[in-house]
């Protein structure tokens, strides 16, 4: 119940009001909240990165929401690693959607993960979870992620700043929900490839 109560406050108005009500804090709120993001998959990313952009401005909003998202990601990572022995874990590990992020991380793990990252939409906590299970090298993890949310977070960042003109020529808006369905679209596409990929490994070595 209580978290039901919790993801229902999680409107765009009441992030913007704790933004501000805590900027005196200075970059921690919007480094906490994209940290976060890791933790709470349903936390909007679209809607915390753009906030941040529109209270701290373009560069600094860029800068929180990437040393958040990259830290919150990073940590996920090197936390699966260390409990990757673990029965409970190996047992998560089972399921369809992780072993097939495993599979695709173990064969194409830099491409997976930087590709995957460009978007703002997708499952973000599986692919962190899958690197660490596959035993993905932390050099190659670290550049994959870094400069794939680099690109998404400036994207976005981009649009959060600016939502004067959008308020202002509401039309405007079809660009961000062109943007919002072509993360989608391009996520799943880029999944099918990678099964694809493994189902055509998977015959060659029989």
């Amino acid at each position: 119940m209580y978290t039901v109560d919790i993801m229902s406050w999680l409107t765009e108005d009441n992030l913007r009001y704790m933004l501000e009500k805590y900027r005196s804090l200075g970059p921690l709120p919007g480094i906490g909240l994209t940290f976060m993001k890791s933790f709470v998959p349903p936390l909007p990313t679209i809607a915390i990165v753009g906030l941040n952009a529109a209270v701290y401005g373009l560069w600094l909003g860029f800068l929180y929401s990437w040393i958040g998202l990259v830290a919150g990601c990073l940590t996920t990572f090197v936390i699966i690693r260390k409990v990757a022995s673990h029965r409970y874990v190996r047992k998560w590990a089972m399921r369809p959607k992780v072993a097939k992020g495993m599979v695709w991380v173990r064969q194409s793990g830099f491409s997976y993960v930087f590709l995957l990252s460009l978007f703002p939409v997708g499952p973000f906590v599986v692919i962190n979870m899958a690197a660490g299970l596959a035993g993905m090298r932390l050099r190659t993890y670290l550049i994959a992620l870094c400069t794939g949310k680099a690109i998404m977070v400036f994207a976005v960042s981009y649009i959060g700043n600016d939502l004067d003109r959008f308020i202002n020529r509401p039309w405007e808006v079809i660009y961000v929900l062109l943007f919002i369905g072509l993360s989608l679209w391009g996520v799943k596409a880029i999944e099918a490839q990678f099964a694809k990929a493994a189902r055509v490994s998977e015959k060659g070595n029989k």
